[in-house]
C-alpha cells in the first residue's frame, strides 16, 4: 500500500501488516493484540523461538492503522479488469502444463540435467521451507529482495528513493513515485534467481567457465525460484499493503499471470526443441479454443 506524507509515498511488505494511518485500536482489535500477545507467551513456553517472533508480529498486524478509502467506481473497475485477465490466466496456464506434458513425455525433458539440477535447487528450499531450519534467515532475506525489487523498479520508472528500511518484522520504501508494477513487481520478480543469472552472465563473458557452472546455475535458479515462490506465498496472507494499493483481487490475479508467464519463459528456455514461437502459438490457439468453447455455452444458455 502506499500513502502520501510530505508528497511522498512510502511501499513496503511486512510480516507485521502495512504502513498505514496510526489510529485508536477498537475493543476487538485490542483483543486480538491480547491474544498475540498471550500467543508469544505460550510460544515461548513452548521453545519456539525462532517461530515466536514471526507468528507475534503477524497476529498484531492489523491494530495501529486503517485503511484508505477507495470509491465505488475505482473498485468496480478494478473487479472487472482483474475479471478480464481471468480467462487469460486460463489461457495461461493450459498451455503450460500441455507444453511441460509434452516435453517431459514426448521429448524426454526430465532426462535433462537442467531439469534434475534445478528439481534439486527447488526440493532443498522446500525442505527447508517446510522444517523451518534458518526461518528467520529467509524471512529477513526475502524481506531485503522484496524492498530492493521495489527500488529497482522505482528506479526503472524514473522515481526517486528518500527512504527504506528491512527488519524481520517488515520493510519500507519511501519515494515520490508509485504504480501498479512498482506495487507488485516483488511478488513475481524472484530478484535473487535473476540476480545469479546476471551473475553467471557476466562471469562467463569475463572468463571461460567450466561446465559444472551451469549445472550450478539451474540448482541455485531453482533454489530461489521456490525461495521466492514460497516465501510469496506465505506472505500474501499476511495483510499486505502492497496488494490492497491497487485492489487486492486484481493484484492476486496479475500476480499469478506475471508468475505463470515467469514459469512459461523457463521452458520455453530449457525444454528444447520448444521455444516462445511455439509457445506463443499454442497459447493462440488454446485462446480460440476457449473463446469457441465460452461461445458455445451462450448459445445453450440462450436456447
Amino acid at each position: 500500500m502506499a500513502r502520501t506524507r510530505n508528497k511522498q509515498i512510502q511501499l513496503g511488505t511486512t510480516a507485521a501488516g502495512g504502513n498505514r494511518r496510526r489510529r485508536r485500536p477498537t475493543f476487538s482489535e485490542a483483543l486480538s493484540h491480547a491474544n498475540a500477545r498471550a500467543h508469544e507467551r505460550v510460544n515461548r513456553r513452548l521453545g519456539q523461538r525462532d517461530l515466536k517472533h514471526v507468528r507475534a508480529a503477524i497476529a498484531g498486524a492489523a491494530i495501529d492503522y486503517e485503511e484508505e478509502t477507495t470509491g465505488f467506481g475505482t473498485r468496480l473497475m478494478r473487479w472487472m479488469l482483474g475479471m478480464f485477465l481471468l480467462p487469460l490466466c486460463w489461457v495461461t496456464t493450459w498451455t503450460f502444463f500441455a507444453q511441460f506434458s509434452n516435453a517431459t513425455l514426448d521429448h524426454g525433458f526430465w532426462k535433462m540435467p537442467a531439469f534434475w539440477y534445478f528439481a534439486t535447487g527447488v526440493l532443498l528450499m522446500t525442505g527447508w521451507f517446510v522444517t523451518g531450519l534458518l526461518r528467520s534467515f529467509f524471512l529477513y532475506l526475502y524481506v531485503l529482495g522484496h524492498e530492493l525489487t521495489h527500488i529497482l523498479s522505482i528506479w526503472a520508472c524514473r522515481g526517486r528513493v528518500s527512504d527504506w528500511g528491512v527488519s524481520l518484522d517488515g520493510g519500507y520504501v519511501t519515494t515520490d513515485k508509485t504504480n501498479i508494477f512498482i506495487a507488485l513487481s516483488p511478488y513475481f520478480v524472484p530478484l535473487w534467481a535473476v540476480l545469479g543469472v546476471i551473475v553467471h552472465s557476466l562471469l562467463g563473458w569475463a572468463f571461460k567457465l567450466p561446465p559444472v557452472s551451469d549445472k550450478i546455475l539451474f540448482g541455485y535458479v531453482g533454489f530461489f525460484w521456490a525461495f521466492h515462490l514460497l516465501w510469496t506465498l506465505w506472505m500474501i496472507p499476511r495483510d499486505q499493503p502492497d496488494l490492497k494499493e491497487n485492489g487486492t483481487f486484481l493484484s492476486l490475479v496479475i500476480i499469478y499471470l506475471a508468475n505463470q508467464l515467469l514459469l512459461a519463459a523457463l521452458l520455453c528456455a530449457v525444454a528444447k526443441p520448444f521455444g516462445f514461437a511455439e509457445f506463443g502459438s499454442e497459447w493462440m490457439a488454446n485462446a480460440a479454443r476457449t473463446m469457441e468453447g465460452a461461445l458455445r455455452v451462450l448459445r445453450e444458455v440462450r436456447v
